[in-house]
């Protein structure tokens, strides 16, 4: 009895052994990926150029055969030819070529991937640094420098953090804090105004967050409203939290304009301190909310449209749809994601104009009675300048 036991136990453990090897065989034959290699390659002749129509649609694109020759990979030097219905190349034309070989039956398939342009794009960045050089002097190589700190970081540390698990709203805020911190110093120098402007783009970007972190629970949003961030979720097993995501998002984009409203009202009140050192700081506070108002009104209108350029095919394509009213549009995740990015970013450019003001008028000013007579008659001239306007 004991002997026939033991031989049923064997026959399962052969069975369930047998099943699982079958089926990490038919696991591993389901997954293994076909090779897929990129490489540039030449159009050596257009053999035959037409406009066909895609199958389903009216649509009319053209179609190309032509012969290129590898310029690079195991295949180097070449010539094969290539059914191309992605987009028109000239004869001598560089391109990157995907060559993928099946992994079963080892047939090898060839198709246009992208047009060559990294020279035009090396080319404007030379233009850019050559304009920043020639025109912003010492204090442009300070930005350039800046920029590259900026990159760096967000390259060498924003990314790392987030792909390795940590959350991307402190990620993204540490950061931001550096670029902040380095970024300002590098550019503008060691001084009270530039600390007065850190300290003052740092309060604003607590204050953002917060305001962000509501927001998007508010609107409940999930951080999914593009096919990358899909494609980023299986690639990372799920294992990223991409509403964190978003919000980091939101925070790193702010910079940008955040920097440009602290430094210009940082100055702003160093500059009317030097001409009227004579005068309070509730004067100078007041006119450097001045000066902001019309700096926020520019930089506003600027973000709005910046975003909206950056849609432009989204949203001609959702105006193109008749079977969807506005309300349904604006409700979707895609859309609601753009509003609240560019609604929390205004608010911390609104924000920072009178946090960064009043820092740099605690910081730079020293305390002093001003002459009640030149104060009252210059703030009768600057009311009249106002009521002009």
């Amino acid at each position: 009895m004991r002997h026939h036991a033991l031989k049923i136990l064997f026959v399962f453990a052969f069975l369930f052994a047998g099943g699982f090897v079958a089926s990490g065989t038919v696991h591993a034959q389901e997954y293994v990926q076909n090779k897929v290699e990129t490489v540039k390659a030449q159009v050596l002749e257009v053999l035959t150029q037409e406009v066909r129509n895609i199958p389903g649609t009216d649509t009319n694109h053209d179609f190309q055969t032509i012969r290129v020759k590898i310029l690079e990979g195991a295949q180097k030097g070449k010539e094969i030819t290539v059914d191309n219905d992605y987009l028109s190349l000239k004869k001598d034309e560089v391109f990157y070529l995907r060559h993928e070989t099946d992994s079963i039956d080892q047939r090898e398939m060839y198709a246009v991937s992208e047009p060559y342009r990294l020279p035009a794009v090396y080319g404007f960045i030379g233009l850019f640094v050559l304009c920043v050089l020639v025109f912003g002097g010492l204090q442009g190589l300070r930005g350039l420098i800046s920029l590259v700190l900026s990159l760096l970081f967000i390259f060498y540390l924003l990314f790392p953090g987030i792909i390795h698990g940590y959350s991307p709203v402190l990620v993204a805020i540490g950061v931001s804090s550096l670029i902040i911190v380095l970024g300002s110093y590098v550019t503008h120098g060691f001084n009270r105004t530039t600390t007065s402007a850190v300290i003052g783009m740092l309060a604003t970007i607590i204050f953002t967050g917060a305001l962000a972190y509501y927001a998007v629970g508010v609107t409940r949003l999930s951080g999914f409203a593009s096919e990358e961030a899909v494609y980023l979720n299986f690639g990372t097993n799920g294992t990223i939290d991409f509403i964190g995501l978003l919000l980091g998002g939101i925070l790193i984009g702010l910079l940008g304009v955040l920097y440009d409203a602290a430094i210009s009202q940082a100055i702003a009140i160093e500059e009317l301190h030097r001409i009227g050192p004579h005068l309070s700081r509730t004067f100078i506070f007041k006119r450097a909310i001045r000066i902001g108002r019309e700096h926020i009104g520019a930089l506003v209108n600027t973000l709005a449209i910046a975003y909206v350029g950056a849609a432009l095919p989204l949203l001609l394509l959702f105006y193109s749809t008749t079977d969807s009213s506005v309300s349904l549009n604006l409700n979707r995740e895609i859309f609601a994601t753009e509003i609240i990015r560019t609604m929390i970013g205004s608010i911390g450019l609104v924000l920072a104009v009178p946090i960064t003001s009043l820092i740099a008028v605690l910081m730079l000013m020293k305390k002093k009675m001003a002459d009640a007579a030149v104060v009252e008659k210059e703030e009768a001239a600057v009311e009249h300048v106002d009521h002009c306007h």
